[in-house]
């Protein structure tokens, strides 16, 4: 019987087993407690909006084509998932970082370093969405140090490879539409990295969730947002890093009806691009429970280095970037599959 509902974890009383048991039965759930100031979402969401009504010209002016970093704004149908097209718009912000230079052809996860595009007509946007970011990696690093004790191994398991981690956050809008189109927001999909955190605007729709239907066949989840929480999800490093015991779910956005939109902030916590998660040596009670792992969601390897993953990623999810700064790195064999 599938889940009605994602269950609710308190990370200021957090239940360990709660936490444990949810991320390998389900991989979702809800987030209270977190710490992020809902004055500051607020803010954010209004200045997202903002910029999301400049005309088109000066949305381009930040088009994430004139960065080989793959930063900046994405117009409707500009990302694609599963090869098939996106229906929103969004912006792309990561560390503030210098570009890597010279490029040294066995480092190629370096590309993805570089600086941020920040529209010149939402000044406030920057500072906004450093500050919400800031608080949403401490959030989820407390999450990851929960799931190394709840795990067994000490707290500190995951520290190292997030000692100087590579977060992006999008600022996505989703425009309603008659599917005409296309059918999805954001196509049916597993995070490539360790955890995201999802503020989704409230009222919203169209979030969900694959889960067990009967007789074994898919069925999805319609997740609404709650009130001042966070939808969370494991991605597939720590579904790597347990031996599939802890489990990325693949999930999706539907479009929202035509004549309304929808407007959300998912932040992706993930370690740096050079580091590996350590895995995890399970309890046998665990181990016997793990699943192990499979290719990912294109028939590819899963690699534990986050930065191949990451480029892999990027590389298939923005074809405009690809074409014009990268095309060469498409034939480096640990990015072809």
């Amino acid at each position: 019987m599938p889940a009605q509902t994602l269950p609710i974890i308190d990370l200021e009383s957090l239940d360990l087993d709660l936490l444990r048991a949810v991320t390998h039965e389900i991989g979702f759930f809800y987030l209270t407690g977190h710490g992020i100031e809902q004055q500051l979402t607020n803010d954010l969401v209004a200045a997202a909006r903002e910029f999301f009504a400049l005309p088109e010209a000066d949305k381009l002016e930040i088009e994430n084509g004139k960065s080989p970093h793959f930063r900046g704004y994405t117009r409707v149908g500009g990302e694609r998932t599963q090869g098939y097209i996106d229906w929103r718009e969004q912006l792309d912000i990561g560390p503030e970082r210098a570009a890597v230079k010279p490029f040294d052809p066995d480092r190629p996860w370096d590309v993805l370093h570089g600086p941020n595009l920040w529209p010149a007509g939402v000044p406030r946007l920057r500072e906004l969405a450093l500050e919400w970011s800031s608080q949403a990696q401490t959030a989820g690093l407390r999450l990851i140090s929960a799931w190394a004790s709840s795990l067994g191994v000490s707290e500190e398991f995951f520290d190292a490879a997030f000692a100087d981690p590579d977060p992006l956050l999008k600022i996505a809008r989703y425009p309603g539409h008659d599917g005409s189109v296309t059918g999805q927001g954001v196509g049916s999909h597993k995070d490539v990295g360790a955890l995201t955190l999802l503020y989704p605007e409230p009222g919203s729709t169209g979030f969900q969730v694959e889960t067990g239907g009967a007789g074994g066949e898919i069925a999805w989840l319609d997740v609404a947002p709650l009130p001042g929480h966070l939808v969370v999800n494991i991605g597939e490093l720590l579904e790597v890093a347990t031996g599939g015991y802890l489990k990325a779910t693949v999930h999706r956005v539907l479009p929202p009806p035509a004549g309304s939109d929808r407007v959300s902030l998912p932040f992706f916590l993930n370690p740096g691009y050079d580091h590996a998660l350590p895995t995890v040596s399970l309890s046998p009670e665990l181990a016997a429970e793990a699943a192990g792992v499979g290719p990912d969601e294109h028939g590819g390897a899963l690699h534990a280095q986050y930065g191949l993953n990451a480029l892999k990623s990027r590389l298939r999810a923005h074809p405009n970037v690809t074409e014009r700064y990268h095309r060469d790195l498409l034939d480096l064999p640990a990015l072809r599959g």
